[in-house]
C-alpha cells in the first residue's frame, strides 16, 4: 500500500471517530428554535466537564441582542442574556443526561431538566420539567 493510500485510510478511520464521537457528545453549538414562531432564537454553547456534566450558555441572540433577564431573581436579574448561562448541571445516565437545571431567560423560570441527542448527533431533545409535566425542545447542532 503506498503512502499516500495510507494517509488516505486514516484519514478515513479519524473521521469516522470523530463523527461517533460527535453522535455521544452533546458539547457544541446549538441553535435553539421558538417555540411559537419556528424561527432561529439564540445559539447555545454546550460544554462537557471531565465528569460528563453539560453546562450551557447563550452566545448569540438573533432577534433581540440587546435583551435582560427582567424576571431573572438574584444575580442574573437586568443581566444580559447574551453570554448568560442557562443551562447546567446535567449528568450522564446512560444515553441521557438528566438531573440538572434550565432557565427559560423570558420568564426567569428556573426548571429541573434534562437532555438526549437525537438524529445521530445532529439534535438535541431538551426538556424542561415541572413535577410530572414537561415541554421539550429541538436544538439543531451548529
Amino acid at each position: 500500500m503506498s503512502k499516500f493510500a495510507k494517509a488516505a485510510c486514516l484519514a478515513s478511520v479519524l473521521g469516522l471517530f470523530s463523527h461517533m464521537a460527535l453522535a455521544d457528545s452533546a458539547a457544541g453549538v446549538w441553535k435553539t428554535i421558538d417555540d411559537e414562531t419556528k424561527q432561529a432564537k439564540a445559539l447555545v454553547q454546550i460544554t462537557e466537564s471531565a465528569s460528563g456534566e453539560l453546562n450551557g450558555k447563550i452566545i448569540k441572540l438573533f432577534a433581540s441582542p440587546e435583551a435582560v433577564c427582567d424576571k431573572c431573581e438574584g444575580d442574573r436579574k437586568g443581566k444580559p442574556v447574551n453570554g448568560m448561562q442557562i443551562l447546567w448541571g446535567l449528568k450522564k445516565d446512560g444515553a441521557e443526561w438528566g438531573s440538572g437545571k434550565i432557565l427559560d431567560p423570558k420568564s426567569g423560570k428556573i426548571y429541573t431538566s434534562g437532555a438526549k441527542l437525537i438524529e445521530d448527533g445532529k439534535k438535541l431533545r431538551v426538556r424542561g420539567y415541572i413535577g410530572p409535566f414537561f415541554r421539550s425542545q429541538v436544538w439543531e447542532r451548529q
